[in-house]
């Protein structure tokens, strides 16, 4: 099962990360010195996702221009002689026709975002990156996803998991647990925002998903769920009647640079990663605590 689309839904108003997201994409904020955008590109990338599809909305056209040459840049980088910073541009650079964009008109939720990409995903079966979640990890999340769906058969759905804490099950999708093999389990049910104490297990899907196309037909004529959204959790809990769904514990920090607090934390992780920035930091931090 070869995976080579990538789709990204990026056409959300950020209002968790309000003002900051009035004028600007939450897709579009730093971390450290690249945008959330660039980070799930890049794990794209390393997975071996050959077409990047974005689901854009209103005010999203920055993320197009990111992902386009400047040639007015690059002009006045080579003119003064900047050929690292000219490197940067040119490893970040998409080959041409290796992006897509298309937009969702109004905000009905993730499943259907999802489902304004099917005629570019076509019949193939798909990823699902959501921007706004970065993990931490070498190899990277969608990488270890990919290589376990290369294991399954032609048919199956692949999607990450986390444990929570149980008393916040109520929060996420959960999905049950089946037959296990190390990292890998059958997924046995799934439920969205399941009520206090009635959670199958502790697991909760994260934003990282590998689709068989069949969700689209399922999409097509999906009622509104939880949110009054139509939820990609309730089609795929429909497609699971037909099809297998496995569940990959995934190694490495998840982010959540939706929240203020996990967009804080995910700057100084990732800082901490970068060894021209940690020691500085450590004494930055060192300096504000007091110690």
């Amino acid at each position: 099962m070869k995976i080579r689309k990538a789709v990204f839904p990026v056409a959300g108003l950020g209002t968790r990360v309000l003002p900051a997201t009035k004028a600007m994409p939450k897709e579009m904020l730093t971390i450290v010195d690249k945008p959330l955008i660039q980070y799930v590109y890049d794990e794209a990338r390393e997975a071996g996702i050959e077409h990047f599809i974005f689901v854009t909305g209103r005010n999203k056209n920055v993320i197009e221009d990111h992902f386009d040459k400047m040639f007015e840049l690059d002009a006045t980088l080579a003119a003064r002689g900047k050929k690292a910073e000219q490197e940067i541009l040119a490893q970040n650079q998409p080959e041409a026709g290796a992006v897509s964009f298309t937009r969702q008109q109004a905000p009905l939720g993730l499943g259907h975002a999802v489902w304004c990409a099917r005629d570019i995903v076509g019949n193939e079966p798909f990823a699902v990156v959501l921007p706004d979640e970065l993990v931490l990890n070498s190899p990277g999340c969608l990488k270890q996803m990919i290589e376990t769906a290369a294991k399954l058969g032609e048919k199956s759905n692949v999607i990450a998991v986390e444990a929570v804490p149980d008393h916040l099950t109520h929060q996420y999708g959960i999905c049950g647990v089946g037959k296990r093999t190390g990292k890998m389990f059958e997924v046995d049910g799934m439920v969205e925002k399941p009520a206090k104490g009635t959670a199958p297990s502790n697991l909760s899907i994260t934003g990282r998903y590998i689709l068989q196309p069949e969700i689209f037909k399922i999409l097509e004529t999906q009622e509104r769920g939880a949110g009054g959204e139509i939820q990609l959790t309730d089609a795929m809990i429909g497609l699971a009647k037909s099809q297998k769904f496995y569940g990959v514990e995934f190694e490495g920090e998840r982010h959540d640079c939706g929240s203020k607090p996990g967009f804080l934390r995910a700057n100084i992780a990732y800082g901490l990663k970068r060894p021209e920035l940690r020691d500085g930091l450590i004494a930055e931090m060192k300096k504000y605590l007091g110690e």
